[in-house]
């Protein structure tokens, strides 16, 4: 793994989040997708965490080595190009600023638009340019695979739910309409943190909008969730395997049997973290409600119906750390 050396983000403060964990957490749950009984094994994950890991997930490692170093590649470009494809809104390059609430982190980032099944090149004009080839291509296969491997993830839990059809959660995110995004970060050391065994905001804590989010990793730490007693803990990287986050989304639909994690990142003094990340998404008009299929006799639905387009304006609207769904509660 290649290390970005004298990152040119701009020194700043960042708040270092209170309570940081000390040492890994070994319960995070790992699901072999190649034995019999995954579903309920998903499910179980899906209940106490919303969170966890997957492995035999059959993505090939020389994909995930290509498009790494692809992004590798961009961020390691100077300040001033990079900043000719930003600043995000919401796609294009970001740096430092997430949204436009005033978040910030000791980050980079692409963030790009999945159109039906490959990457936007609206979405960066890097992606239009001759050199930008090779990326393209590494960024196409990589979403085809991460969109079946959600796909596998969701119908699993539909199996373990015991609810039908099989697809009722992944054709939402396979629609051909879904608005599904990949974003790709660096977390550069921070110089400022260099001798003093610190760590700085990366991202700050806050839960995905969408029904899944596929992440994959270098081997550098910095990950960190929220257990259902609020207690922050870190998870061990892992760069042969994917992790799963329960969004937003996917909350709604299981009525909060599924829960939405809360999550986030810190960086380091000293080494350099380059994450991908898939977000599988509904299409813009998709009516999100609990499924009557998953309510108990006399169960009530903790949401009122909305759309996609309604939670997403919602979401760009909201600091990281906002509860969002708290509006749509009934």
């Amino acid at each position: 793994m290649a290390v970005l050396t004298k990152p040119s983000l701009e020194q700043v403060y960042l708040p270092t989040p209170p309570h940081r964990p000390r040492s890994y957490f070994s319960g995070i749950p790992v699901v072999d997708l190649s034995v019999t009984d995954s579903d309920a094994l998903l499910v179980n994950a899906c209940e106490e965490f919303g969170f966890f890991k997957v492995t035999n997930h059959g993505v090939p490692k020389e994909l995930i080595a290509r498009l790494e170093e692809e992004a590798i590649k961009f961020f390691s470009l100077s300040q001033m190009e990079k900043e000719r494809y930003g600043p995000a809104n919401p796609f294009g390059y970001g740096s430092r600023t997430i949204g436009g609430n005033g978040d910030v982190g000791w980050l980079e980032y692409l963030l790009l638009e999945i159109n039906s099944e490959s990457i936007s090149h609206s979405s960066l004009d890097f992606l239009k340019e001759p050199r930008a080839r090779s990326f393209c291509s590494a960024l196409n296969e990589y979403v085809e695979s991460m969109r079946k491997l959600a796909s596998e993830v969701l119908e699993l839990m539909a199996k373990g739910l015991r609810i039908e059809p099989r697809n009722i959660f992944s054709k939402v995110v396979m629609d051909e309409e879904s608005d599904s995004v990949l974003r790709l970060n660096h977390y550069p050391p921070c110089p400022l943190l260099q001798g003093l065994n610190g760590s700085m905001t990366g991202l700050g804590e806050h839960t995905d909008p969408q029904l899944i989010s596929v992440l994959r990793s270098n081997n550098t730490s910095g990950l960190e969730i929220s257990l259902r007693d609020g207690t922050w803990v870190s998870v061990l990287p892992d760069a042969e395997s994917f992790f799963i986050n329960v969004g937003d989304s996917l909350q709604v639909l299981t009525n909060g049997r599924f829960r939405s994690v809360k999550h986030r990142v810190a960086a380091n003094g000293y080494e350099s973290r380059v994450s991908m990340v898939y977000f599988g998404g509904p299409p813009s008009g998709e009516r999100l409600a609990p499924l009557p299929l998953l309510l108990g006799e006399g169960e009530q639905s903790m949401y009122r119906e909305f759309t996609w387009c309604e939670y997403k304006r919602c979401a760009y609207k909201s600091r990281l750390s906002d509860n969002r769904l708290q509006q749509f509660e009934m």
